[in-house]
């Protein structure tokens, strides 16, 4: 029996509290339930396993439009409902996850059915029962108490640091009066800037990404450059205190685990082994990526001299420099490129392609939506409804910066096998449209969008019947970029680019020439920005393999950037404060997972490249092999069976044009 999307996003701060109540009453119905399937005298897989999966995919349904509405349109009911939430849910996964008789329950039906259960099956369980043994099921009560503290403790924390670097990004802003000071900046971002204020025309820019970006790279001023430089990297100070408190407490919980620090915690759900692997994997990288970073920052600071700086180059120099740098080195410049990569042409040419290489129909639906931006998609295959994707991707007050992807409900069959259709968000934070303007994306955006669709797909695409390991839901985390870094790289894709690549007035096609520029801006700089990456999980691994105070981890910063990076940046960064992504994400200990997964998603891409993009055969492999399979078996046996053989490493050197195989990227 074939399921319609079952449900629609009316969620409004009008009805928050009655959405919050009925998580609660969902959440004690869930209790009672399960204390009926413990009661079960002969527990198996369908009688057990099966509803205890399902109870918790469908509280999902019920929160995810709580901590999406806090996301996305952000204000005082969505803080105040969420916040009150958390400590709930984190002491009710905490109680379960702790309970030995579900432990020992899972842990029977395996042994009992192992040789009878699907791949799918078998790794719901073996999933499972890690997770029980890395809550500390097997603990003493009071170190059981005492990790359910610290669970809610830390949701909490992490909250609180993703709030506090909110309402630091929405207070700032930086006037400029003086015409001079931004005369350099391209039409659109002037215009978008623009304000009257008592009768008069002043130019504002703020915290958020397309603002200060704009600024750092066309702002003429230096001096303005770094007054919002420094805003930026000094924004919500009181979460020194929180990080503070967020690596003390991950550092308690996993010594109360019985594990040395929280990294070796970190990665027993990922595929690296030890924390020390990773280091190896990161400076192997840095050891050959740095030889190239430092001669591109000699190009660019000499570069730099040149055209009038006088002094010390600093880190509030290097956009502004390296956009000028780019147009003389390269003759490019990314403004150029935007009026060819229209908001709206941009998604309909990625669907095209999608369409072209996996067979993928997008059919454009009306339904209820949190914001007049968002568009609402529904995939068919085949003439088959696949799922539900929501698309908000236009950057505006009380939304958190970056770009992500969200899954809301997961591809599953319920207690009557009637499939349940997955739904997903995109978000992202590009250029708002005006009256005047419609919205015009960096290239650096269309990369980000086809990299976020390839995170959608991998949740919509899934034929998995267990919700556990069905989409994204267990994969391990360091492989979960591989199908969106996989797709991303196909952005830069001549026959790609010809899709949609269209001049947003005048309709005329971005030209080969164009195009080959873009190929040559994919690795401009790439050595520089590889190494930040490198700092970014170095860092990120290092801080948590012991117990640190703020000022040791500012100091474990410093030490990582003397020895990976090339941009020093002043003594006033506080970077840290800001790193959303391991203090409010879920990529603490697992930063490096960006680079692990394009070690994957590299060699798969050039397989693609060395044999035609639109091939037949690969593309149907992938999709069986990894869209569809999501985390129904440990990603390096899903690589394996649809490479046929180990990734190589090489890949993402090549990719970067840091190997000597960069001229093949230019063929």
């Amino acid at each position: 029996m074939e399921s319609k999307i079952s449900l629609e996003f009316d969620l409004k701060d009008e009805n928050m509290e009655k959405q919050k109540e009925r998580v609660i009453s969902f959440l004690e119905s869930s209790k009672r339930k399960i204390e009926e399937l413990l009661s079960t005298k002969e527990k198996t897989y369908q009688n057990f396993v099966k509803p205890y999966q399902l109870l918790h995919e469908r509280l999902n349904w019920y929160f995810k439009p709580i901590a999406h509405l806090n996301y996305v349109k952000n204000t005082e009911k969505t803080q105040k409902v969420y916040s009150e939430l958390l400590p709930i849910l984190a002491e009710y996964y905490t109680h379960l996850n702790q309970d030995e008789r579900l432990y020992k329950a899972f842990k029977e039906i395996y042994e009992k059915e192992k040789d009878v259960l699907s791949d799918a099956q078998k790794k719901v369980l073996e999933d499972m029962i890690l997770e029980f043994e890395l809550n500390g099921v097997g603990l003493e009560e009071k170190d059981k108490k005492r990790l359910k503290e610290l669970n809610v403790k830390l949701s909490e924390l992490q909250n609180q640091f993703a709030q506090n670097l909110l309402n630091a990004t929405d207070s700032y802003e930086m006037i400029i009066d003086n015409f001079e000071d931004v005369k350099e900046l391209p039409g659109e971002e002037l215009e978008k800037a623009k304000v009257e204020r008592n009768g008069k025309t002043l130019y504002r820019f703020t915290l958020h990404a397309p603002s200060y970006i704009a600024y750092m790279t066309y702002g003429s001023n230096r001096e303005k450059r770094e007054e919002l430089y420094r805003a930026y990297v000094t924004r919500a100070p009181e979460n020194d205190r929180v990080l503070e408190k967020i690596l003390s407490l991950r550092y308690e919980k996993a010594r109360i685990l019985g594990f040395n620090n929280y990294a070796e915690l970190s990665l027993k759900k990922k595929m690296a082994e030890s924390p020390e692997e990773v280091l190896s994997f990161l400076r192997e990288l840095a050891k050959k990526s740095k030889p190239k970073a430092e001669k591109e920052f000699e190009e660019l600071k000499e570069f730099a001299k040149r055209h009038g700086l006088t002094g010390e180059f600093q880190a509030y120099d290097f956009s502004y420099y390296a956009e000028k740098f780019k147009k003389e080195k390269l003759n490019i410049s990314e403004e150029e490129f935007r009026p060819f990569f229209e908001k709206n042409q941009v998604v309909k040419g990625l669907f095209d392609f999608l369409n072209r290489l996996f067979k993928i129909e997008f059919e454009k639906v009306s339904t209820s939506v949190w914001h007049p931006s968002v568009d609402v998609y529904d995939l068919y295959r085949n003439g088959r409804l696949i799922g539900r994707l929501y698309m908000d991707l236009e950057a505006r007050e009380g939304k958190r910066d970056g770009a992500w992807m969200d899954e809301w409900v997961t591809h599953c069959t319920d207690e009557e096998c009637n499939r349940i259709l997955p739904i997903a968000f995109i978000v992202a934070n590009f250029s708002p449209s005006t009256e005047e303007l419609p919205s015009l994306l960096r290239h650096y955006d269309v990369v980000t969008l086809f990299h976020e669709m390839g995170h959608a797909l991998h949740h919509l695409l899934s034929e998995v019947e267990e919700p556990f390991v069905s989409g994204t839901s267990g994969v391990e985390w360091d492989a979960v970029e591989f199908p969106s870094q996989f797709l991303e790289n196909f952005a830069y894709d001549k026959e790609v680019l010809k899709l949609f690549a269209r001049h947003y007035r005048t309709g005329e096609p971005l030209s080969d020439e164009k195009i080959e520029k873009l190929k040559n801006l994919r690795n401009f700089l790439s050595g520089i920005y590889m190494v930040r990456q490198l700092e970014f999980a170095l860092f990120d691994m290092l801080i948590h393999m012991g117990k640190y105070s703020s000022k040791d981890v500012q100091d474990i910063l410093n030490s990582v950037r003397e020895e990976v990076s090339v941009i020093k940046p002043p003594p006033y960064n506080r970077f840290q404060w800001s790193f959303s992504h391991i203090f409010a994400g879920g990529y603490a200990a697992g930063y490096y997972s960006y680079k692990w997964a394009e070690v994957l998603s590299a060699d798969a891409y050039f397989m693609f490249v060395d044999n035609g993009i639109y091939n037949d055969e690969l593309a149907d492999s992938f999709y069986e092999e990894v869209l569809k399979k999501g985390g129904s078996r440990p990603a390096r046996e899903i690589f394996i069976r649809f490479a046929g053989r180990e990734p190589d490493i090489d890949a993402v050197l090549r990719l970067s044009g840091i190997t000597e195989k960069e001229e093949e990227l230019q063929d």
